[in-house]
């Protein structure tokens, strides 16, 4: 459950139990500039700490506060079940995207992940 669905009250109380290994993601996710991405793994790797499925549980727990849509899966399919709002974040940052083919199940677009992934660049520098 995302930090936004919570009732207003609960918030405080819910951002304060947050974990700090999800508060080190969560931070990494707001640091991505805007029409750029990066993999679970990518998440992990910078932290040095957990791995992709990690990354991608704390994004699925509490990542609704921060720009989800910036951290995808290592191929850039789109987050199934959040397709539209994500290519909708996509097309008003100018992430850049690869057409889908016919044959790709709901000729979907992804993410051109060799274009569009951040490494954690001069912005990142200092920050863990």
């Amino acid at each position: 459950m995302s930090e936004e669905r919570l009732p207003e009250d609960a918030r405080a109380e819910y951002t304060d139990a947050l974990p700090e290994y999800a508060e080190r993601v969560l931070d990494v996710a707001e640091m991505i500039p805007p029409g750029r991405v990066m993999t679970y793994g990518d998440v992990a790797e910078w932290l040095e700490e957990g791995g992709p499925r990690q990354v991608g549980r704390v994004m699925a727990l509490y990542g609704g506060a921060v720009p989800w849509w910036r951290v995808v899966r290592a191929d850039g399919v789109l987050l199934p079940g959040h397709e539209q709002e994500a290519m909708a974040q996509y097309r008003a940052e100018g992430t850049p995207l690869k057409e889908a083919s016919r044959a790709a199940e709901g000729h979907l677009p992804r993410v051109d992940m060799r274009r569009a992934r951040w490494d954690g660049g001069e912005r990142a520098k200092g920050h863990t």
